[in-house]
């Protein structure tokens, strides 16, 4: 992505510390697409009139993990399935249009950006047990950030550290544990 907003090699620290100042703000509903005249003013980036910070910065980027796929829908048989998300305004709808969500009916959604909470603060997650109807270890967060199982696991919830870097194992070992706590109770 850096490389695509032309930021040379020398200003990418500088990059980082600029959208990591941001980031939050956009996490919680500020439109991404504002970024860019700043990115293109600070960092001299040269982009085309149709370019998108979100689809074509990120969106695009995203590839459907089908490893998941199949564990989700064998969860999904005996229990609710939600999404806890720390996306971009109109990041899930261009997700879901690109079709890499998995094919299930999400019963309850928590977009960061459209709640205006954010993981790890705990106000987000106290928010999807009230909206799941569910507490403590009715719950199970599969997330891929250590920061943020913490603070589920602050409420007592059930989770599962997910890798992405290596899904197929990943998903396996995800599939493995819901059956532990599935047998277990």
């Amino acid at each position: 992505l850096k490389k695509e907003l032309g930021i040379r090699p020398e200003r990418e620290a500088e990059f980082d510390i600029f959208f990591n100042q941001h980031v939050n703000e956009v996490c919680l509903g500020r439109d991404i697409e504002t970024l860019l005249p700043l990115i293109k003013q600070k960092f001299g980036s040269q982009l085309p009139s149709s370019y998108s910070l979100l689809i074509d910065g990120f969106v695009n980027r995203f590839a459907a993990n089908k490893s998941i796929w199949p564990v989700i829908k064998e969860i999904y048989k005996g229990c609710k399935a939600g999404l806890l998300t720390g996306l971009y305004p109109k990041m899930l709808p261009a997700i879901k249009k690109r079709g890499i969500l998995p094919e299930v009916k999400w019963e309850v959604i928590i977009d960061s950006s459209v709640v205006h909470l954010m993981k790890p603060d705990l106000s987000i997650y106290k928010l999807a047990e009230k909206m799941a109807a569910a507490k403590g270890k009715e719950i199970l967060f599969v997330e891929n950030s250590l920061e943020h199982l913490e603070a589920a696991k602050a409420l007592d919830w059930q989770t599962f550290l997910y890798d992405p870097g290596d899904p197929s194992r990943s998903s396996r070992k995800l599939l493995e544990f819901y059956n532990q706590l599935t047998t277990s109770n």
